[in-house]
């Protein structure tokens, strides 16, 4: 299939299975919630802020040197073989290196769950070989399956343990099934790759070398992503982290329905089209305004009935976290932006440029969690995750007009405007007799106003785009039937 065509299967089968996955995620996470005390959340949520911060620095940038150096003339063998084996052997050294903090310096509840996610998620790491390479070819079909088939598996150990009153392993069983799972489906059962090991230097040392300039571009981006964890647990506690771990979970479950599936198949048509600026320009705007009007719209429709689900819904235990949850929101419209544009530049092979703006995005992080994190909690907590993450985007985009031409007022304005009009119609709507009646009564107000509101609206600023972009498929598609 050409590319375009194995883009759009891509994301068809990614998309397809994300609206299915945030369906079990979304009832798992409500279960557990109900089920579960908020202390457990926190001491879990901690135990993955540790091993995703640290892991990332001994992942070393292989899987963007993976997707960058099998572009540049090396078999897609050869380098799948010097990932797998400088992955292998990173990965031991982290899993032994977190275990022994463990013992040494945590006890209880946190040392069993640190050390259960060290291992459970070591196992899922040694799967990015295969991930990788059906990631570059731009064929997802097999891993959309897959992690469908985790989470059905993760939701039925989590619930069933939760239900027996297993506590915080309910938790933890969601990452074992996970790593035992892709094990299995990637390597023993129709293998993807079959695993060897290579130490050969003229293999080894192009990975290293890239490696070495991506790894602070992967572990800047986690410590953007979980520093915010990492900082609440230890300053404000594991109720506190309990209440952000929740409001940033179902914060973020949006961006899984479109986000996900686009940001994993952009670096694949990035790198592919790194040579041709006038269609890597165009894959990079289409890629992006999806992300962005997806994003307003369903970030608006949960700020709107978040009161009524977390009432309804999740249980009074979780109201404190509502305006952390509302401000998280800004993060589920903007983050998918960030991830698309530094993988351009992963693609492209200059992910310093990415480093520069994340170390001023971290520096920004760090003062805004002392600064409104200590006086406002969770939500001042929230609010500097936001502030770093509007400015680190809009370098980002500065710095991405070098190499592609779109922009940014057209990629914003249409869903800006939709959302604060919508959102205004929204509010003079529940003015009216009996809208607050119940809870049921305002929440489906609230939807019906909102969502036809803002989808009309961003229809008539860019139905002439729509118009053109749909005449340029039939086009295609018509040559191709001729």
């Amino acid at each position: 299939m050409s590319l375009a065509q194995r883009t759009i299967s891509s994301l068809s089968w990614k998309g397809g299975t994300s609206f299915f996955r945030v369906a079990i995620l979304l009832g798992r996470s409500i279960a557990l919630a109900r089920l579960l005390p908020v202390d457990v959340f926190g001491i879990y949520a901690g135990a993955i802020a540790i091993a995703t911060i640290t892991g990332i620095l001994f992942n070393f940038g292989l899987g963007g040197a993976f997707i960058f150096i099998s572009n540049q003339g090396v078999g897609e063998s050869r380098a799948a073989t010097a990932h797998f084996t400088l992955n292998i052997l990173f990965k031991t050294v982290w899993a032994l290196l977190l275990i022994t903090f463990a013992m040494l310096y945590l006890e209880g509840p946190a040392r069993l769950a640190l050390i259960v996610v060290a291992l459970a998620n070591g196992l899922t790491m040694l799967t990015s070989t295969p991930q990788l390479i059906l990631s570059r070819r731009v064929v997802h079909r097999r891993l959309a399956l897959l992690e469908s088939a985790i989470d059905i598996g993760a939701t039925i150990a989590a619930l069933v343990l939760a239900f027996l009153g297993a506590g915080l392993w309910a938790l933890l069983a969601t990452n074992v099934v996970a790593g035992v799972m892709s094990i299995f489906f990637l390597y023993l059962y129709r293998p993807v790759w079959i695993p060897r090991i290579d130490f050969s230097s003229n293999l080894i040392r192009p990975f290293l070398r890239f490696g070495s300039r991506n790894v602070w571009v992967d572990f800047l981006q986690v410590a953007l992503d979980r520093f915010d964890d990492l900082w609440t647990v230890i300053y404000l506690g594991t109720y506190q982290m309990g209440l952000y771990s929740r409001a940033y979970t179902f914060a973020a479950y949006p961006r899984r329905i479109l986000a996900k599936p686009a940001n994993s198949i952009a670096m694949g048509v990035y790198a592919e089209l790194s040579d041709e600026r006038q269609k890597l320009s165009e894959a990079f705007f289409r890629i992006n305004a999806l992300l962005v009007r997806a994003g307003f719209l369903i970030a608006g429709v949960l700020a709107l009935i978040a009161p009524e689900f977390i009432h309804l819904i999740l249980g009074d235990k979780w109201l404190p976290f509502l305006q952390a949850f509302r401000l998280m929101l800004v993060f589920t419209m903007l983050d998918p932006i960030k991830l698309t544009v530094s993988h351009l530049f992963v693609a492209l092979g200059m992910p310093e440029k990415v480093v520069r703006v994340r170390l001023v995005q971290l520096a920004l992080l760090g003062i805004g969690l002392f600064s409104l994190g200590t006086f406002w909690g969770i939500s001042g907590v929230a609010l500097a995750v936001d502030l770093m993450l509007v400015i680190g985007i809009f370098l980002l985009l500065w710095q991405a007009h070098e190499f592609v031409d779109f922009s940014t007022r057209k990629l914003f304005q249409a869903p800006t405007i939709a959302l604060l009009i919508s959102g205004i119609l929204t509010y003079f709507a529940l003015h009216l007799p009996h809208a607050l009646d119940s809870d049921w009564h305002s929440a489906l107000i609230k939807i019906a106003v909102f969502v036809p509101a803002y989808l009309g609206l961003w229809f008539l600023q860019e139905r002439k785009d729509m118009q053109k972009f749909m005449g340029m498929v039939g086009d295609r598609k018509r040559k191709r039937d001729l």
